[in-house]
């Protein structure tokens, strides 16, 4: 990238995507001073597939994909120099030309439950109805509470809020990160220990996309990477590729350092209603976190998580994966 030319930026244009782009924004210029300046920065808002779908069932036209295509093209025809997008989003495989980095500080990777009478889960009633979009999220509380009814709800994290006043159901359920980034802290009373919710592959995460070529932006790319945020989204994404999991499917992970040089990673994959899960957690070194992940979810195949996969798949359920700016809630 020439000194002359603007620093262009792409991102989806909801709320959450526009406020974590701000965020990286104000990284960028902190790193570098030569961006502080006025107009150094452009943001550009990209409408993707996914953005332009509400009528139809998302596992019917694709998967995460539907919300990368669009800015993978755009960094393709130099239209934009890098992406922003949230980790838990990028599909588990890109295109060959583009490089992806997993930059600054991760958020609280957590869940929290959302209820009209700030409600925990255990005083929520057996029946209770909870919305939520994504697989992951409804086999673990059916794993719970095979009574909860659980419904599926789309839409950013505003409309949710707003479906949730109008009490059509009990509680949802949203992501740590989004919230924090939306400074709607308000709302992070009933955060969920990870035994009783698993997050998602890259929760917390924010991710950076740029073209294999730009020896420019990668190298501002890697002044942003937190090393042991890079190898936690490594260990889980490699996890998720073992599994040949996307948002379609019902698996969950988390690979957390111990500040030793060492990470532990827990996957599991279930069931939809719940009513069968595999879970294994594993320590392996920080330097290694692709063999982590492998090894991981080898484990879980071999332990069972291959044949809950493979029935899944035979009798997959219509439900709505997971739409990035609201299961990143």
């Amino acid at each position: 990238m020439s000194e002359n030319r603007k620093l262009r930026i792409g991102t989806r244009g909801s709320p959450l995507a526009l406020a974590q782009t701000q965020l990286v924004i104000n990284t960028i210029k902190n790193t570098l001073p030569k961006n502080a300046e006025d107009n150094a920065i452009q943001t550009v808002v990209i409408k993707t597939s996914g953005d332009r779908i509400t009528n139809n069932l998302l596992s019917d036209v694709g998967g995460k994909g539907l919300f990368t295509k669009e800015l993978d093209e755009a960094l393709t025809n130099n239209e934009i120099d890098l992406a922003i997008h949230s980790m838990k989003d990028i599909p588990t495989y890109l295109p060959e030309n583009i490089n992806l980095y997993a930059i600054m500080e991760r958020e609280d990777p957590r869940d929290v439950l959302i209820t009209i009478d700030n409600y925990g889960l255990d005083d929520l009633a057996e029946a209770s109805i909870i919305a939520t979009s994504s697989l992951r999220r409804k086999s673990q509380l059916l794993n719970r509470n095979p009574k909860f009814k659980v419904v599926p709800l789309r839409g950013n994290i505003d409309t949710r809020l707003q479906k949730l006043e109008s009490k059509d159901f009990e509680a949802t359920i949203l992501a740590y990160a989004g919230l924090s980034r939306l400074k709607k802290e308000q709302l992070l009373s009933h955060v969920l220990d990870t035994e009783t919710m698993l997050p998602a592959v890259g929760q917390g995460i924010l991710a950076a996309t740029c073209r294999k070529s730009d020896m420019g932006i990668n190298e501002l790319l890697d002044l942003l990477v937190e090393p042991t945020v890079a190898a936690a989204a490594a260990a889980e994404r490699e996890m998720l590729g073992v599994l040949g999991g996307s948002c379609r499917t019902p698996i969950a992970g988390l690979a957390i350092p111990d500040g030793k040089g060492n990470l532990e990673l827990t996957g599991l994959v279930g069931s939809p209603d719940g009513q069968k899960a595999c879970k294994k957690i594993k320590f392996g070194t920080i330097d290694n976190p692709r063999d982590l992940g492998r090894s991981v979810g080898e484990e879980i195949l071999s332990a069972g998580g291959a044949e809950i996969l493979r029935l899944f798949n035979q009798q997959r359920p219509i439900f709505i994966p997971p739409h990035p700016e609201g299961d990143n809630d």
